[in-house]
């Protein structure tokens, strides 16, 4: 079995679930290019957690963690099937990590608005891994490094966040947000690919990229790094911005 490439996609506004636009359709031409996964773990911004988490239901549910956005988009589901023993396995590979076994939260939209157009037929099982907002940077990149093993066992593991995620420039309309978030984006793809692990540390709280808070939105690329290999190749499937979002794409081998 070859190794399955590990990916980080900007996931932007919910609404990407249900619109055909250029980023979501260089999703769908990701998917294309990757070998067919039997599981996917997903790293979501969207699930923090104090310690760490992981779903380990038989059929997860889909999470509208959101509001103000149209019915169609709340009445969308992704109906995947779970995998209870990855989950156990996962907990395992994590030790001495401690990893609860989640039955109650889901596949929340950090998942499934990137998942409806990478997989449409919702029949790959899908975990989610929560995010330790109590914990530093570089503990999310060896949380990645600790279960980089699974490319290995075919399993996609998947990030989705945004690198550069500041709701608040956009909303109060700030001069500039677009060009910040853009210039964010440059900073940060040039640290992975030059496998900088401690500069994309320290972006998370040194003020060095403009409009990137140090939030759950950044953490996933992190994990996604610590999955890379030293022989793994990168590319950047997406590149641009929505509003106070940069939409980068990543991919490892």
């Amino acid at each position: 079995m070859s190794v399955m490439p590990s990916v980080f996609i900007g996931h932007g506004s919910p609404m990407n679930a249900l619109e055909s636009n250029p980023y979501t359709q260089a999703w769908q031409s990701l998917a294309a290019t990757l070998p067919r996964p039997r599981a996917i773990l997903a790293v979501s911004a969207h699930w923090t957690t104090r310690g760490t988490r992981i779903t380990a239901m038989p059929a997860p549910p889909t999470i509208h963690d959101f509001g103000g956005f149209p019915p169609a988009l709340h009445a969308l589901q992704y109906p995947a099937p779970g995998d209870p023993a990855l989950a156990r396995r996962i907990a395992d590979m994590l030790a001495p990590i401690p990893v609860a076994l989640d039955q109650e939260w889901g596949l929340d939209h950090g998942t499934w608005s990137v998942l409806v157009h990478l997989y449409p037929n919702a029949d790959i099982p899908v975990l989610q891994l929560s995010v330790d907002g109590t914990q530093p940077p570089e503990y999310q990149l060896e949380i990645g490094r600790r279960i980089g093993a699974l490319r290995d066992e075919g399993v996609l593991v998947f990030g989705s966040g945004n690198i550069v995620h500041d709701l608040r420039v956009f909303r109060g309309n700030v001069p500039g947000a677009a060009e910040a978030a853009a210039g964010g984006e440059v900073r940060i793809s040039d640290a992975l690919a030059q496998r900088d692990d401690a500069s994309l540390a320290q972006f998370a709280t040194s003020g060095a990229v403009p409009n990137l808070r140090p939030d759950e939105h950044y953490w996933p690329v992190l994990t996604i790094a610590g999955t890379r290999r030293p022989d793994d190749g990168i590319a950047f499937p997406v590149r641009g911005t929505q509003p106070g979002m940069s939409m980068l794409a990543v991919r490892f081998g």
